[in-house]
């Protein structure tokens, strides 16, 4: 997707929080979400993010700031969830985000009308962008698989298939949530170090993991495949993931058919989906270590290579009870970047439909721990704390192997870079609280 006026790095807004150097949202971002105001019984509508504000795409159709095909498409963004919108296709989406820029650029002759239409983000409460229909979790890090394989296969941590095949498996979408979730420290079986019979208990060693999340836009029919040239346009947008999970609930029960309760207790999401379009300005080369070639043709393209990977900076924040209660920021654990996955999300698509699987508007995958080369890059406790063998000391003088009750843990993401302007994911924050026994 080749850069046009809505990612020129001059453009400011009438919304003056829009213009400052370290927002999320400037107008070159608008990444949409679902909203209503806090505390009010309100249906969810759809917004747009801008500056500390944003943009009541419902209240704005009311006041007849758009017209025509623009308007058709604000309507189906307006809906209280984004299906609609995220199988309205490409062509729509940039035609809608042209309209919103124009209408939000300093001197634009809409200001008095959409002024009526903002609300501050604070003031909202947020919802699910889209009815999940379908969620699929990958493991495209390779730096994280070889973190954890080493753990469990010194000799041997990544197995023959993950130079070729973007590895994935089905969650549950059910238990996805926007940030602000907050769950009870799951049960499950666990087989405690050299028993010969398992326990139900709560999970002893409850994790994070740090991933973006890639909203499909327009699907598949069953039987057909999404071609590697084409796999973009059938993504709609990323948000910041946090795929929660219990490590000796998964250990215990993960062979011979993978995942199950050790992960499907809990997803946070954050509220705002950055559109590929956005992201134009931070596309870079699709690379790997060297030696590893291994591609089937239908994962390759030019395009893939100059231009497959996104350049986002990741960081991962921890804030505990005591922090809390001091009046302490949370600590950052650990920052790494998008770029480094072994795997494009547009290889993800294709690979997930090449046996015909039909994706439908709405559906999630995710991308898995996103763990950079460095150790302080990486994406999970499990990774920080070595499995626990070399626990993590916080500013605060606490100490950390895994997560403990009242932690909460808050992912960011942003794009930075020479000749544009930095945008944002927002956050995603999650909370875990005692077990419910």
């Amino acid at each position: 997707m080749s850069l046009n006026e809505t990612h020129a790095p001059t453009l400011e807004s009438w919304v003056e929080s829009a213009n400052t150097a370290d927002t999320d949202f400037p107008i070159q971002n608008l990444p949409f979400g679902v909203f209503r105001r806090a505390g009010e019984a309100e249906e969810f509508r759809g917004g747009v993010a801008i500056g500390e504000w944003i943009l009541d795409l419902q209240a704005a159709l009311q006041e007849s700031v758009f017209s025509g095909q623009v308007a058709d498409v604000a309507a189906l963004a307006a809906h209280p969830s984004l299906n609609d919108l995220m199988a309205a296709g490409r062509e729509a989406w940039s035609t809608l985000r042209l309209a919103l820029s124009r209408a939000l650029r300093r001197g634009s002759k809409s200001q008095q009308a959409l002024e009526r239409c903002l609300l501050r983000q604070r003031e909202a409460q947020y919802g699910v962008p889209a009815r999940i229909g379908d969620y699929t979790d990958f493991y495209i890090s390779v730096h994280h698989a070889t973190s954890v394989g080493k753990l469990f296969r010194p000799d041997n941590p990544l197995l023959p298939n993950y130079q070729w095949i973007p590895i994935g498996y089905h969650g549950r979408s059910s238990s996805i949530a926007v940030s602000g979730q907050e769950f009870p420290r799951p049960l499950g079986q666990r087989l405690q170090p050299g028993a010969s019979e398992p326990v139900l208990a709560a999970s002893a060693r409850l994790d994070y993991e740090l991933e973006l999340g890639v909203f499909i836009g327009p699907g598949n029919p069953l039987g057909s495949r999404i071609g590697i040239e084409q796999a973009e346009s059938h993504v709609f947008g990323l948000c910041l993931l946090n795929d929660w999970s219990a490590r000796d609930i998964q250990a215990w029960e993960y062979q011979p058919l993978g995942p199950f309760l050790g992960k499907n207790f809990a997803t946070t999401i954050s509220p705002w989906v950055v559109t590929l379009e956005a992201l134009a300005p931070f596309r870079a080369p699709w690379e790997r270590p060297p030696g590893d070639e291994h591609v089937l043709p239908y994962l390759d393209s030019p395009h893939t290579r100059s231009a497959g990977a996104f350049d986002v900076d990741l960081e991962v924040y921890l804030e505990t009870d005591s922090m809390r209660r001091a009046g302490l920021s949370p600590q950052r654990l650990s920052r790494s970047n998008f770029k480094h996955a072994y795997w494009t999300t547009g290889q993800l698509v294709t690979h997930h439909t090449v046996n015909g699987c039909n994706l439908q508007p709405g559906d999630l995958l995710g991308t898995g721990t996103q763990s950079g080369p460095q150790p302080e890059e990486a994406g999970s406790m499990l990774e920080l704390s070595q499995g626990g063998k070399t626990p993590v000391v916080l500013h605060n003088g606490e100490v950390r192997s895994f997560l403990e009750d009242g932690d909460s843990v808050i992912l960011r993401g942003f794009c930075e870079g020479p000749g544009a302007r930095r945008i944002g994911f927002g956050a995603a924050s999650g909370r875990v609280l005692s077990a419910r026994q």
